[in-house]
Order: structure tokens, then C-alpha cells, then sequence
């Protein structure tokens, strides 16, 4: 298994998460949006780190949407 290069990534979970999580996610940028569901997204530097991430998410309880890598040079997902 090869570790995933450093870059950003969007995470999409359903239902909102308030500002005191902010903290849990450091680095990262927490966005509620209308349709109830919450944009986490910022840097990655590794593999591992996504990982925590996803435990992260996993033990709050709210169910997971979508994870997306995204090109930091074009903000498209890869």
C-alpha cells in the first residue's frame, strides 16, 4: 500500500457541525451548508492523516457523503 500524496481534500458528511469542532479538524475549514450537510476541507499532508480524519468523523456519528482529493492547482476533484 502507498501512501497518498499531501493535498487537499473536501469532505462532505450529512447534517451540520458547529464551530466548537472546528478545533478537532485543525487546519481544515468547516462550511454548513443549506442542502444540511457540512463541507470539511483543507490540507492533507498523508494517508495516515486522512485516516484520523475519517475516525474523527466516525466517532461524532454523522454519516459520511463523499471524500474528494482536489488538484490544487485547478480546485477541480481529482
Amino acid at each position: 500500500m502507498t501512501d497518498t500524496p499531501a493535498g487537499r481534500y473536501e469532505i462532505r458528511i450529512k447534517g451540520h457541525l458547529g464551530a466548537r469542532w472546528a478545533a478537532r479538524f485543525d487546519g481544515m475549514t468547516l462550511t454548513a451548508r443549506a442542502d444540511g450537510t457540512t463541507l470539511i476541507e483543507g490540507p492533507v499532508v498523508d494517508q495516515a492523516a486522512l485516516y484520523g480524519l475519517l475516525r474523527t468523523l466516525r466517532d461524532i456519528g454523522l454519516p459520511l457523503l463523499s471524500v474528494t482529493r482536489v488538484d490544487p492547482r485547478q480546485g477541480e476533484p481529482t
